[in-house]
């Protein structure tokens, strides 16, 4: 690249997380001092430990914080930033954003305003490309569509990341969808325009990494298929495609289309133009996200760039070379979330006591070789809320083969400790080790065309949690005897003689598991158990012999939830206590919050007779919302709550009861 013009030497990331770590990280790398911002929420959080400097933004929702432009600007004026990176989500797309930052006299690490108010809206950008020469599917106005054009897709204009997005399949649905999307939409970007284009019910969802400097240089910087996507969002991502390696001549066809889409705004810096394919190869412009894209890790594993150094370097004004350099091998991105994908995808918070991830060799750098990087928002310790998407982590493999680079990773993630806050990580496996998934096929439909029972069940089976059990018994046992030890250092509890069995009941994935052992001069007496011929156990270790094999389990223990981690699979387990606190139970036909949140809206009436399954009230947390169903048919005897307030996680929002008598009196129908 040619000498700079602009100064880039002191960096505010106007973000959080993630994002803000992989920016510091080539900060770091390129001797740039690196400003965060946090909110109260985030005060903790590690990508404000790693900064050099941040500056509070005061509140905890992204209104209130991440969504002040003004108050990011003076945050880098009162740190003596000269430059800002928006990262992505939050204000990353916003021109108004991109014009204040360069108003101040800072350097926007991002493309011209101009262009991005050019995409920004999904409606006019479609136009433009159309213009432009580049495949596009027509929009819909949400108020004309009719049923002869149905399943149609309802979008955000503004936004990405499947907020402010619905899928529609009934007419009679198309306005509570709409206005669904439009409250997404606002609290996720601040504009709530929607509108709706035909929806493909499969198709491959293709993207193509585009680097463009002030100089007239284009680069397609390789494709990325992120077709396997729940409630529209990406989860596994990989580079290159294999559809587009499979079809003659797509690859060529793709990049000049991305070029031209480019081309035709007068593009700067770092984007992504989307398309939808199908198997074909036939693709049509989706969208263009004038930012740097959540799974750019996989276009750096196959080209060995750093696209975050390169944002740097156009900003300051420097030319690209003439091409971008060949790619090479494979990479594939997993998206760690907090969510329960066997529980229609619930969001979870609360303390991540763990995460690590022992076969991850870099940490938010370009991998060259064989192996996994991992670039994550969280450490140990940290605390998932509601307030933000809920992703934890991105995990990330190289090698010089599609099945190798999925065989690494999945054997990554399998041995990953997460403890404290359920995740998709057994889905992830389960993905990544599919025929089909091996095989290159998949679409935007994965979840709905292979079983979603089957993809999100434990890693562990039913076996190994039953020895988990065991092993989990053992080490509370032995971290008991550590912390009780009698006169003499003989540990409590020991006995010369034969005693009665001890006993601790855990319940798992696969229902209650009565543990009774003893020991007896060091010998190993378990009833329930007898494969297991020896043991030795330690407050956090344990081996065990079983069937002649030695297998050995890590345990860990918060509370009354303990963790088991071993080469047979990771196993959560309740403790169960010796006896029930009334005081705890829950009424039968209780809608409890599954996940702190604020009630949006309510759909019901106490008094109503309701259907199971029938939609009670919403919740939005983590920036989407969240449909609360009635467990069973009967009568809404209680309803708790009202729009606007917060609920914490437990909370009894209401109450169906069968049988009861409704507004008119009547028995309810059962």
């Amino acid at each position: 690249m040619s000498v700079s013009t602009a100064t880039v030497e002191s960096v505010l990331v106007a973000n959080r997380g993630e994002i803000a770590r992989r920016v510091f990280a080539t900060c770091r790398r390129e001797g740039i001092s690196a400003v965060a911002v946090h909110s109260d929420a985030d005060v903790d959080a590690p990508h404000v430990a790693e900064a050099d400097a941040a500056v509070r933004l005061p509140g905890n929702t992204p209104a209130e914080t991440y969504l002040r432009a003004d108050a990011i600007v003076e945050a880098a004026r009162t740190a003596g930033a000269d430059a800002i990176h928006p990262g992505y989500g939050f204000l990353s797309e916003n021109a108004a954003f991109a014009r204040a930052v360069e108003d101040a006299g800072l350097t926007w690490i991002g493309p011209p305003a101009a262009a991005i108010e050019s995409m920004g809206s999904k409606v006019e950008s479609k136009k433009l490309m159309d213009a432009a020469g580049v495949p596009v599917l027509a929009e819909l106005d949400p108020a004309t569509v009719t049923a002869e054009q149905l399943p149609v897709l309802v979008k955000a204009s503004a936004g990405g990341g499947g907020r402010g997005m619905r899928v529609v399949r009934e007419l009679s649905a198309l306005p509570v969808e709409i206005e669904a999307a439009r409250r997404e939409a606002e609290s996720a970007f601040g504009d709530p325009t929607v509108f709706c284009e035909r929806y493909l019910d499969t198709g491959r969802h293709i993207e193509v990494q585009i680097m463009a400097d002030a100089h007239g240089t284009v680069w397609a910087v390789g494709e990325r298929e992120c077709s396997i996507q729940r409630r529209h969002q990406k989860v596994v991502e990989e580079a290159p495609s294999p559809l587009v390696e499979r079809v003659p001549g797509m690859r060529e066809r793709l990049f000049e289309a991305a070029r031209l889409a480019a081309r035709a705004i007068d593009y700067r810096g770092a984007g992504t133009v989307e398309f939808l394919a199908d198997d074909a190869g036939e693709f049509f412009f989706l969208e263009m996200n004038t930012r740097l894209q959540v799974e750019h890790p996989v276009t750096e594993n196959t080209t060995g760039l750093d696209l975050v150094a390169l944002q740097f370097e156009v900003a300051r004004g420097g030319r690209l070379d003439a091409e971008p350099p060949a790619t090479q091998g494979h990479s594939i991105e997993v998206r760690l979330y907090a969510e329960d994908p066997a529980q229609d995808w619930q969001p979870q918070t609360g303390t991540l006591h763990e995460i690590a991830v022992p076969a991850a060799r870099d940490r938010f750098d370009v991998s060259r070789t064989a192996g996994v990087r991992l670039d994550s928002g969280v450490e140990a310790g940290s605390v998932v809320g509601v307030f933000y998407d809920p992703m934890l982590a991105k995990v990330i493999s190289y090698a010089p083969t599609r099945e190798r680079a999925a065989t690494i990773l999945a054997r990554a993630l399998a041995d990953a400790r997460i403890h404290g806050v359920v995740t998709n990580r057994d889905l992830l496996v389960h993905v990544l080790r599919h025929q089909a998934f091996l095989a290159g096929d998949t679409d935007t439909a994965f979840f709905a065309t292979h079983d979603l029972a089957t993809l999100a069940s434990p890693l562990a089976d039913e076996a190994a949690e039953r020895l988990s059990a065991l092993a989990a018994a053992l080490a509370i046992a032995a971290a008991n005897r550590d912390g009780a030890r009698v006169a003499g250092g003989i540990p409590s509890g020991w006995r010369n003689i034969v005693s009665q069995f001890q006993s601790r009941t855990f319940t798992g994935a696969f229902g209650e598991h009565r543990v009774e052992y003893r020991w007896v001069r060091g010998v190993l007496g378990a009833p329930g158990y007898p494969e297991v011929t020896d043991a030795e156990a330690s407050a956090h270790r344990v081996s065990l012999t079983v069937d002649g094999v030695r297998r050995t389990f890590d345990v860990a223990r918060h509370g009354d939830d303990v963790y088991v981690d071993s080469p047979l699979g990771p196993v959560t387990l309740r403790l169960e206590p010796r006896f029930v606190d009334p005081s705890k139970e829950v009424a039968p036909g209780s809608l409890v919050a599954p996940m702190p949140g604020s009630v949006v809206r309510v759909g019901a009436e106490q008094g109503d007779t309701v259907t199971a399954g029938q939609p009670i009230l919403w919740l939005e947390a983590m920036k989407m919302e969240h449909t609360i169903v009635a467990p069973a048919s009967g009568v809404l005897v209680e309803l708790n709550v009202e729009v606007g307030r917060q609920v914490e996680v437990g909370t009894i929002l209401a109450v169906v009861e069968d049988g009861a008598a409704g507004k008119d009196g009547e028995a309810a129908e059962s």
